[in-house]
């Protein structure tokens, strides 16, 4: 298995789809790409969209193949997991992916203002006990508003209901816009179906055990800082709102 790691730690080295900056020189100055996604690595101006914290990449690569005017970057700190997306990206010969091996948290180094269009996070870390981690947290939030568009999407599907109803909480204490939301994917009708026919690795796990998934897509305010849900432990995730007619 070790062995099997460093040759797909060297094979990442040469794929030109994948990105693997040194910590250090990002973490306080700006990516050479920074503000140039389109033009200097896609080499269009099609939408740019993230997956961020893409495991196996299996959304980013399944979201590619469904909207090919589209351009998808999943980040990732696994090495392994990248491999894994970027192989199947190389075998499906996709052209609009770019996979990024690095840390959520110098995220504003890589992005410049307005030029990002939507953020999936499918199934992140929960952090049970430290919420500033959370990758919808208002800490990242806040950093994803330096680089989204207006009117931009963010798109939350998970197994834990700990993320999912902080999440909704922190959505509904800063009055953002919500569009869809489902306590159980898989019995709603109304979802995409990109919701409910692409899955990633852990998602099959969890569905396996009989884990119900649930899935939250909101667009952010971008005139006012994102504060925490200051009455998270009273606030109780309803099921009166399913759909938003924008």
């Amino acid at each position: 298995m070790a062995k099997n790691k460093l040759k797909s730690f060297e094979q990442l080295k040469s794929f030109e789809n994948v990105i693997q900056p040194v910590y250090a020189e990002i973490l306080n100055n700006d990516f050479h790409l920074k503000g140039k996604w389109a033009e200097s690595f896609f080499k269009n101006t099609n939408p740019i969209v993230l997956e961020l914290g893409c495991g196996k990449g299996e959304y980013t690569t399944g979201l590619a193949e469904l909207n090919p005017d589209i351009n998808y970057i999943g980040i990732d700190i696994k090495g392994a997991r990248i491999w894994r997306g970027a192989t199947t990206v190389i075998e499906k010969g996709l052209k609009n992916v770019a996979f990024i091996r690095s840390a959520i948290d110098p995220i504003q180094s890589f992005f410049s203002e307005n030029e990002i269009s939507e953020i999936w996070l499918t199934f992140s870390d929960p952090q049970p006990n430290k919420p500033k981690k959370r990758l919808s947290s208002s800490l990242f939030l806040n950093r994803y508003l330096s680089f989204l568009k207006p009117g931009a999407i963010i798109h939350l599907k998970t197994d834990s209901l700990i993320l999912f109803d902080y999440t909704y909480c922190l959505v509904k204490e800063n009055n953002f816009s919500i569009i869809l939301k489902s306590n159980n994917v898989y019995s709603d009708d109304y979802l995409p179906d990109a919701i409910k026919n692409i899955q990633t690795f852990y998602e099959k796990k969890f569905i396996s055990v009989g884990k119900k998934i649930n899935y939250l897509e909101f667009i952010v305010n971008h005139h006012s800082t994102v504060i925490e849900p200051l009455e998270f432990g009273k606030c109780k995730v309803t099921t009166e709102l399913q759909s938003v007619n924008l």
